[in-house]
């Protein structure tokens, strides 16, 4: 059973839906005439989607993927001025990529990028903002900003040293070259690569068991890694925040009671 989120933001160029499917959210990115390539309006909506899906609390999980073959072939070339340096109401300039990069950084409910086909660009930026990637064996990876003549956002920069080291991330940025697959995957790029006739059945085999997890556990261990990566001042107190609380957590007496009695764990902890 599905129900929509909210009525699909539409443009000239394409839009960003969401549907609710039993307990996941899934964000489409549309502009098939683009390679579903993000528009100003686009990056805006995929960063509304976001936050209402996470603060709904059917969903547990979040995926995003692009329609029909490709994943996003980035910003649209034509709307890049507006994508990337918009006019904001006090006169700053506003980059609405990573705007919505910083949004799906932001979800404290998992959230998964479901890959095939075309992901360059701005592409790999929103897909790699997820807290992991799944792709198709057969998708078309690139880092492409040295053949447009500009710079790459300073979070999607940063995610690839920090993934892929300095001298890597400069040979991506640099060469502007397509990354097969399984280089992808080991250099960090990806998450994890699966035959692309299988890739339906394994990405939504994983989400729907993530589903059944202890999301008690996903989302204190995601702030707990995501308080890590970004070295904040406050990470060892956080750490001691919730590791005191772990004893009492509903979540920690039905699985330990449910592994002892050989039992499938139903968890109940809603956030």
């Amino acid at each position: 059973m599905s129900a929509t989120t909210g009525a699909a933001a539409q443009t000239l160029a394409g839009r960003i839906s969401s549907e609710i499917k039993g307990d996941i959210g899934e964000i489409v990115i549309e502009n098939p005439n683009q390679r579903n390539a993000l528009t100003r309006d686009m990056c805006i909506e995929l960063a509304a989607q976001v936050r209402r899906l996470d603060a709904d609390p059917q969903v547990k999980v979040i995926t995003l993927r692009g329609s029909g073959d490709d994943f996003s072939a980035g910003a649209a070339i034509n709307e890049l001025d507006h994508i990337l340096f918009d006019a904001g109401p006090d006169g700053e300039s506003i980059d609405h990529l990573s705007a919505a990069d910083a949004a799906i950084g932001a979800a404290r409910k998992p959230t998964v990028a479901l890959v095939r086909g075309t992901c360059m660009g701005g592409g790999w930026q929103i897909a790699s903002a997820c807290d992991m990637s799944i792709a198709a064996d057969s998708v078309r990876l690139a880092v492409t900003p040295s053949k447009l003549g500009i710079i790459y956002p300073r979070s999607g920069i940063e995610r690839l040293v920090q993934r892929l080291g300095a001298d890597k991330a400069k040979y991506v940025l640099f060469s502007a070259d397509l990354i097969p697959a399984d280089k992808a995957a080991a250099w960090g790029l990806l998450t994890d690569v699966v035959p692309e006739d299988e890739f339906e059945v394994l990405s939504q085999r994983l989400v729907s068991r993530m589903a059944t997890r202890s999301q008690y556990s996903i989302h204190t261990m995601k702030s707990l890694i995501d308080s890590m990566v970004s070295g904040s001042d406050t990470e060892d107190e956080l750490w001691r925040e919730e590791w005191a609380k772990l004893p009492a957590s509903e979540d920690f007496a039905v699985g330990q009671r449910a592994f002892l009695e050989g039992e499938r764990p139903r968890f109940t902890w809603g956030g």
